[in-house]
């Protein structure tokens, strides 16, 4: 199966070369080389991994490493750093800050490869494991193939605009989710033209899965935050 990895390095040359060697060993590598539009590309939530240079043209590699561990839905996210710099005490501000592994350069790509490999084993981050399988908390199932949503084996009724928000709160359970962050993270999916509120959207999920909407006890809200969706249910 095909990995989607995205590959933040602004020498072109280098990139290319990358490119081509994961893509005959079953990578699909898009190339970007400012941070703040590998972000936006993150966003989008197709990209199981990350190779992250840390100097780039925009900012600093570490704070943009810190930038994405900051967002619950990237929490996950597998990410490699690249560097140039043989510090010792890049190397352990890099791993602190959540990168899952560290490669300088000059490296082989079968290294490269290798420790890919290795961290996508280890955070299990195929696409398909968060995105095209089951999510169950407790007696609520989400089938995010079949777009469906039952409670009790019993089919809940959802428009897309729904099963998009849902289907993130799920991915995100147990992480406190703004109402900015939300409408931001849904850019680009079947809800990303919402032409109502996060809480209007909120309530009718809560009237579909909810054994009592008026006192929640899925998609919880906290004042101030926003919504958490609940890790242990029923």
């Amino acid at each position: 199966m095909t990995v989607q990895l995205l590959l933040l390095e602004d020498d072109r040359r280098l990139a290319e070369m990358i490119a081509k060697y994961l893509g005959r060993a079953g990578f699909s590598v898009h190339m970007e080389t400012l941070g703040h539009r590998a972000v936006e590309c993150l966003k989008g939530g197709k990209f199981e991994a990350l190779v992250l240079d840390l100097t780039l043209p925009d900012g600093d590699g570490l704070d943009l490493c810190r930038t994405i561990r900051a967002q619950p839905a990237l929490s996950r996210l597998p990410i490699l750093m690249l560097s140039a710099r043989g510090d010792a005490a890049d190397r352990i501000v890099g791993l602190e800050l959540g990168a899952d592994d560290y490669l300088s350069k000059p490296f082989e790509p079968r290294e490269l490869l290798a420790r890919l490999r290795a961290i996508l084993r280890r955070s299990g981050a195929a696409r398909k494991s968060v995105d095209t399988r089951m999510m169950r908390f407790g007696r609520l199932e989400i089938d995010c193939d079949a777009y469906q949503v039952r409670l009790d084996g019993e089919a809940k009724s959802l428009t897309a605009h729904q099963f998009a928000l849902l289907n993130l709160l799920g991915r995100n359970a147990g992480h406190v989710l703004s109402r900015d962050w939300l409408l931001d993270a849904l850019k680009g999916t079947p809800a990303g033209s919402f032409d109502r509120s996060i809480d209007v959207h909120i309530s009718k999920l809560r009237a579909a899965i909810e054994d009592d909407p008026k006192r929640p006890q899925r998609i919880l809200t906290l004042r101030g935050a926003g919504y958490v969706f609940a890790k242990s249910q029923d």
